[in-house]
């Protein structure tokens, strides 16, 4: 009770703002104490408002107090550091919920600072003190404070557990290995935790090794990266410098030929304007003369006439041509034909010369590409939700479930007319446009019904083979029967062996050029893959042969 007494009077001369027993004690106006230093600091960071006040019940005072030694508090102060009691410990010192409290500590614990797996005790700083000073507890083992000593305790003999049964790989006290444990191959736990350690050891290095290893290559593949965007940045900025010359020789070109247009121009214009003045002098002399004829054969006096009709001269010959050969009105439209035929030369040289250079681009894509998934699961991460475009649907084909399903009917459905509708074969094609990594998967019933993929622009008005799903290069096509299956891309036949199943799963990696089909039953099965490169985004389409065949694209739940 004596010591009880004392912690509380201990508690009455901390210093509320350090929480320590008070220094150098001093008390403000409204009549609490701080130690000297602890209030100056406090005030120093008010000095600012011109308002001093007190920690603990904020009252304020103008101006700042003058500080003055608590004579008295100081004496008591010295008075108990002579009994070797300390102040009150602060609250941080306690232990809280989380935790591990000192199970010696009476009233508030404190928190311990260790475990002792021998004790089978925690302990706080203060009482932990006797296994560093007792030579008997110096051997304890000393561990970081645990809540979970008592599962060192065998629930059925009340022993400490130090044995360990490798039998079966737990831990036991000496009484079980006279009991159930009897025969078994036991060792001391701390043998059995070193020899542990030591594969814990071998495995951490091989982590470690492992983790060197692979920052080795997240190096590499940074520094693959960097490389890779400087290629393309000079690939692009060699591109543009090389289609910037290309446009400056054709504006050159495009410059003579206007130049050398417009001095023939000026050469032609120059030899008619020439042609024209001289026929206007012509002109105006046989006018002249005609006036002469005109008066001599009015003359009524015919010795008059007879006299002035030697003194008119002959008829000069014409300086031109009995008849100008007008050209027809094609001066230079041979220029304008040759200047065409070199455009179409030239679009038919960049249509050849871009697909080698597209193929070079995607060669690097297929070379970055992550490998196609191997388990559904894989699949189902790139899961693409398809639904069908009521504008391309044939006038036959009627969309159920959300536009996701179609069947085809005898009777035509009342679709308004549209540029995107197949008139001559039973298709539609998706709303989605395709790019990157896609999954799905159709179902379908009745024989006869095609799963394709095809470019937007693919024509769309009448029965030929340009309109038909894996008749034509903008398309793929896998035709699916009752017991067998075919493939076709730009009308070549491939047959195709596999498991027949109602439900076809389609994979596209857009980027890698690859599409594959899969016969999806308990097991996904490989049909057939195509390697390619697709120049333009894809849609997903369907074909149906004949009446109440249907397909759906299924829509996971």
């Amino acid at each position: 009770m004596a010591q009880r007494g004392n912690q509380m009077d201990s508690t009455k001369l901390s210093c509320s703002i350090c929480l320590d027993l008070l220094k150098d004690p001093v008390t403000i106006p409204c009549g609490h104490s701080y130690c000297r230093n602890c209030i100056k600091i406090f005030w120093d960071g008010e000095d600012q408002r011109r308002i001093h006040s007190c920690p603990q019940c904020r009252k304020e005072f103008i101006p700042r107090p003058v500080l003055e030694k608590n004579i008295m508090l100081a004496e008591l102060v010295e008075d108990l550091k002579k009994t070797g009691l300390q102040a009150a410990p602060a609250d941080h010192c306690y232990a809280g919920p989380e935790d591990v409290a000192c199970d010696v500590c009476t009233g508030r614990k404190m928190k311990a600072v260790r475990s002792c797996l021998v004790c089978l005790i925690s302990y706080c700083q203060n009482h932990l003190q006797p296994h560093y000073d007792v030579p008997g507890l110096k051997k304890h083992k000393l561990v970081n404070p645990s809540k979970k000593l008592q599962d060192n305790i065998c629930s059925s003999h009340d022993e400490v557990m130090k044995i360990f049964c490798r039998t079966d790989q737990q831990c036991i006290c000496y009484l079980c290995t006279m009991d159930e444990h009897k025969g078994h191959e036991t060792v001391s736990a701390a043998a059995e935790m070193t020899e542990k350690q030591k594969k814990l050891q071998v495995s951490q290095q091989q982590i470690q090794q492992r983790i060197q290893d692979q920052e080795k290559d997240l190096k590499l593949l940074q520094q693959e990266v960097e490389a890779i965007n400087v290629s393309a940045d000079k690939a692009v900025e060699d591109s543009e410098k090389i289609f910037t010359e290309m446009i400056r020789l054709i504006q050159k070109r495009s410059s003579d030929v206007k130049q050398q247009i417009r001095s023939q121009q000026e050469t032609e214009v120059s030899r008619v304007k020439d042609l024209q003045k001289k026929l206007e002098q012509e002109i105006t002399e046989l006018k002249r003369k005609d006036a002469e004829l005109e008066q001599l054969s009015n003359t009524e006096d015919h010795n008059q006439f007879l006299h002035n009709y030697p003194s008119l001269s002959a008829l000069s010959e014409s300086t031109h041509s009995s008849s100008i050969n007008i050209r027809p009105l094609r001066y230079f439209e041979d220029v304008t034909a040759a200047v065409s035929e070199l455009r179409d030369k030239l679009q038919d040289i960049l249509r050849d010369k871009w697909t080698n250079i597209s193929l070079a681009v995607t060669e690097v894509d297929v070379l970055l590409s992550e490998p196609e998934p191997k388990t559904r699961a894989g699949f189902l991460k790139y899961l693409t939700e398809i639904t069908l475009d009521p504008n391309t649907a044939n006038r036959n084909m009627l969309l159920a479930e959300g536009e996701r399903k179609v069947i085809l009917m005898e009777e035509q459905q009342f679709y308004p007319d549209h540029p995107d509708r197949f008139t001559g074969w039973f298709q539609a094609l998706s709303r989605e446009s395709l790019t990157g990594r896609c999954y799905w998967d159709v179902e379908w019933r009745r024989e006869g019904v095609a799963v394709a993929v095809s470019y937007k622009n693919i024509r769309r008005a009448g029965g030929s083979k340009e309109c038909l799903f894996g008749a034509n290069d903008k398309s793929w096509s896998l035709c699916c029967n009752t017991n067998s299956y075919t493939f076709y891309h730009n009308n070549i036949k491939t047959p195709v062996s596999g498991p027949v199943s109602s439900r076809i799963g389609v994979f596209l990696d857009h980027r890698a050029g690859i599409l594959s089909f899969y016969s999806v039953s308990r097991t996904m099965t490989l049909l057939h893959r195509v390697q390619t490169t697709f120049t333009q985004p894809l849609h997903a389409g369907v074909w149906l042969y004949d009446d109440g065949n249907s397909a759906e694209f299924i829509k996971m739940k």
